[in-house]
């Protein structure tokens, strides 16, 4: 049973958005924020001219804490900081955050913010920015999954054991280009969903209107410093030469947003999983997939491709391991391993198919990914990075458990089950304005 929602017409997956690889980057697969909390705080001390961040979670623990130091003493030494955060993962911390920026010259911005009961009846809150994006100057971007809160800690179980397994990627080269634009462009839409129809009121009561309107012009415009360096970095990409470096490789920085690339990441998912020839690895902690999705995992099972997912075996939400395990037996008996991984939660977004084709960032393999949230992922067609991502996979694969088909529920119990779980999740879809097939 699947859900149905946004039609479209067979034959037409070739004509969709593509992908756009360029040439020239160097890129360092980052396992949790163990690693990426420590490169991200080298950048941003080298920095020069500008910082942009955008994330779901900014938490106020330990590592929230120095990020958020380190963001206010780089403004106060003169640069251009601007962080968007999502209204509904970052509610809680929102106070917390004002008060770390307050008179540092950050300028944060809230991506739909719910202060207000009636703020759930707006149009559109069901939408969320889920990207995880970090861009310093026009030289260094961090993109994946990882929020800005400690491996360690956990919003509803509060500290772990072990640490969170979860995935970013740290590049150079002139995909930052593409990574900026991004972050910019969410920072700008939140910070004028917030403060324009305000300052237009203003501007229409003030003596100075010209003075008003370029006040608000200095919150979003780019600073002639970073515009030269956009611009050599687009000269860059377009002769996508290699660079000299460890390891340059061709990329694509891809997004899901709610215009013209509702499904760009999900199609980039699709084709590559339709063209494999000898492997799927895929990680992801939410898993719900369309039904052209899970037709491109059974038919590369029945060719003969290892098909392996691994998803939750601590669950965080149990509605969402029902909806993964309404699917298991489906899966099963084409051909699908499956396993849930258990020492502890897992967040890691990532995918390996074949030898050279591989994918990190923040898109789940569920509704609320594919067809509602903000969604950012870096696609590479590197061997050697694929080979880093697979040897991942390999590790959290050996720690987990193989789901055995034989003790899943079966019969009229599991077709109910797969029937609650798409009712739900098409109720949803519903309520939040998506329209047409899943």
């Amino acid at each position: 049973m699947g859900i149905q929602l946004e039609s479209e017409a067979p034959g037409t997956w070739g004509h969709r958005a593509q992908p756009e690889f360029v040439g020239g980057n160097e890129l360092r697969l980052l396992r949790g924020g163990d690693e990426l909390f420590p490169a991200q705080a080298a950048a941003i001390a080298s920095a020069r001219h500008e910082i942009w961040l955008a994330t779901y979670i900014f938490h106020f623990d330990a590592a929230g804490a120095a990020l958020a130091a380190q963001l206010a003493a780089a403004a106060r030494r003169g640069l251009r900081v601007r962080v968007v955060v999502d209204g509904f993962g970052s509610r809680a911390s929102l106070p917390w955050l004002r008060q770390q920026f307050e008179g540092s010259g950050v300028a944060m911005a809230v991506f739909r913010p719910i202060d207000r009961w009636y703020s759930w009846l707006q149009p559109g809150q069901l939408r969320r920015l889920h990207q995880k994006l970090c861009v310093v100057d026009a030289d260094h971007a961090f993109v994946g999954g990882i929020n800005i809160i400690g491996d360690r800690v956990d919003l509803n179980h509060g500290a772990t054991e072990q640490p969170r397994l979860d995935f970013a990627v740290g590049l150079r080269g002139p995909l930052v280009q593409s990574v900026a634009q991004a972050a910019r462009a969410v920072w700008t839409r939140a910070y004028l969903g917030a403060d324009f129809g305000q300052e237009l009121l203003a501007l229409a009561r003030s003596s100075e209107p010209r003075a008003r309107l370029r006040r608000i012009w200095r919150g979003v415009r780019m600073p002639r410093s970073t515009a030269k360096l956009w611009r050599r970095s687009a000269h860059s990409a377009q002769d996508q030469t290699p660079r000299r470096g460890p390891n340059p490789v061709y990329a694509a920085f891809v997004l899901r947003d709610n215009l013209r690339r509702r499904r760009t990441i999900e199609h980039a998912y699709v084709a590559a999983i339709r063209s494999a020839q000898t492997r799927v690895d895929l990680i992801t902690p939410y898993f719900y997939p369309g039904h052209a999705f899970r037709k491109a995992l059974r038919d590369a099972a029945r060719r003969g491709v290892r098909v392996r997912l691994l998803l939750q075996g601590k669950l965080d939400y149990r509605i969402a391991g029902m909806a993964a395990q309404a699917l298991y037996a489906e899966l099963l008996g084409h051909g699908v391993s499956i396993y849930e991984y258990m020492p502890a939660y897992l967040h890691a977004k990532i995918c390996v198919v074949d030898e050279h084709w591989a994918t990190v960032g923040s898109s789940n393999i569920d509704p609320l990914s594919l067809l509602l949230n903000l969604e950012a992922n870096v696609i590479v067609r590197d061997a050697e990075f694929a080979r880093a991502v697979a040897g991942q996979f390999d590790v959290a694969a050996a720690l987990s458990r193989q789901v055995d088909r034989h003790y899943l529920d079966g019969g009229v119990r599991g077709v109910v089950r797969r029937a609650l779980v798409a009712w739900a999740a098409y109720v949803y879809l519903r309520v939040a304005g998506a329209t047409g097939r899943y």
